[in-house]
């Protein structure tokens, strides 16, 4: 038998409308949306009077640490933090032990999503200056792309010989997301810096990794693209001078496109002073006029997509002296919920939200039916109460590391419910979806 959820009075955000609607869930999928829809009897009925009903966020940059680095998170931990926060799908990054750098590396990391995941996923392999090969072995059906960090990483995933990310660029049958600091921009910073005599402190970090350091790699990314038909899409755009680079207007039709991160937009310099290095990220925290200015270039739509980036170390590591102490922080958790302050604080609307968490990344990776509200999409959906505060503690932060940059911070919304592909996932109060329910991304190969 069919099982039925029917969602009752909500508030529905989706395609740039905001209005009253009841959905009826059949299994999977969405069977119908209506302003009333009568209940047969065999429904489950959620009242959702005064809620906000959103399809849910799709990640497109998380760290879940495994494998190899599991004593900072793993696929199960992490993924239930996410759709606790309303995330229902998500991709992970290649940059774990060992890394993603094979098709045979990344087909084991989707079985490992299969086993423990609560989300539905997806994973990207990471370019190396080698594995040019391998690149052009992804599927643009089943693999959501290639990530390729310009001057920003260690080890083999670094790349930054011209003729490795020509052929990169020329070659990848994907999407090609970039992390984009330039090494010998930042080296400079260091020497320069260093002839004050003091060790580094985190003042120093967007500093060292400033906008020319960030401009200087993204502009050399967006040109590469350019030159070569690429569809690329820069992650975590930090500073007000690279916005310069990608052109207004909405995200269909677009071969670059550019993202900005919740905590960018949350957090500035200022903040070092009470977080340290909890907020210690790559690239950094820059200035209050940068985070401005990335707000503003969402309403403009420069940026065309809002992710996390969530990167978890445990508190022990972020504890270190400032050089010592790794770059990353949780964030999956709490996502939705710093937006949901961006609009009462008035620097962003509701469509704007789902816009640039749910439907844009469907867009741009060619996500098959998830990222909107529509009859015959998969139920992915969240809904939040705007009129419930939410303190943030240990006793409920559910990341493996134990730890949130917003402990005791209080939200002005709260995650009431979270449903992947028609189950419930989260209930408000706690995980209860099983990996059985979450899916691996499927794509339409057209980016």
């Amino acid at each position: 038998m069919s099982k039925k959820t029917l969602i009752k009075n909500a508030q529905l955000i989706n395609e740039g409308r905001v209005f009253n609607s009841d959905v009826l869930i059949v299994d999977e999928r969405i069977e119908l949306i209506a302003e009333s829809i009568s209940a047969n009897g065999n429904e489950d009925i959620i009242d959702a009077s005064g809620l906000y009903l959103l399809p849910g966020m799709i990640d497109d940059q998380v760290h879940f640490r495994e494998p190899g680095l599991t004593h900072k998170g793993n696929i199960a931990s992490e993924s239930r933090a996410a759709v606790a926060g309303g995330i229902t799908s998500y991709m992970e990054m290649p940059n774990v032990n060992p890394s993603t750098t094979s098709i045979n590396a990344l087909e084991k990391k989707f079985e490992i999503g299969r086993k423990s995941s609560v989300a539905n996923y997806s994973f990207y392999l990471g370019a190396t200056e080698d594995n040019i090969e391998e690149i052009k072995r992804l599927d643009p059906t089943q693999h959501c792309g290639v990530k390729v960090f310009m001057g920003a990483s260690t080890g083999n995933l670094l790349v930054e010989d011209e003729k490795a990310l020509e052929e990169i660029f020329e070659g990848a049958p994907t999407l090609i997301v970039t992390h984009c600091e330039s090494g010998p921009v930042i080296e400079q910073n260091k020497a320069r810096l260093s002839t004050k005599g003091r060790p580094f402190v985190i003042d120093d970090h967007p500093v060292l990794r400033n906008a020319e350091a960030c401009y200087a790699s993204s502009s050399y990314a967006v040109g590469l693209a350019k030159r070569y038909g690429s569809q690329l899409h820069v992650l975590h755009i930090t500073t007000k001078k690279e916005l310069e680079l990608f052109e207004p207007g909405p995200i269909s039709g677009k071969s670059i496109t550019a993202e900005a991160c919740v905590h960018h937009l949350w957090f500035c310099n200022e903040d070092y002073a009470q977080k340290g290095n909890l907020i210690k990220c790559n690239p950094a925290v820059k200035y209050s006029e940068d985070r401005a200015a990335l707000i503003k270039a969402l309403s403009e739509g420069r940026i065309d997509i809002i992710a996390t980036d969530h990167a978890p170390h445990t508190w022990e590591e972020k504890q270190a002296e400032y050089q010592g102490a790794p770059a990353g922080l949780p964030l999956v958790q709490h996502a939705l919920q710093t937006l949901f302050d961006q609009v009462k604080n008035g620097n962003m609307s509701l469509p704007q939200i789902v816009e640039k968490t749910s439907h844009n990344p469907a867009i741009r990776y060619g996500v098959i039916d998830r990222g909107f509200i529509r009859e015959g999409y998969f139920a992915d959906l969240v809904l939040v109460d705007s009129n419930s505060v939410y303190t943030v503690s240990p006793e409920n932060t559910l990341y493996h590391c134990a730890w949130s940059p917003f402990n005791e911070y209080t939200f002005s919304s709260k995650i009431m419910k979270t449903w992947v592909n028609g189950q419930v996932a989260f209930d408000g109060l706690q995980v209860i979806g099983s990996p059985k329910e979450a899916k691996r991304l499927v794509f339409t190969g057209s980016r």
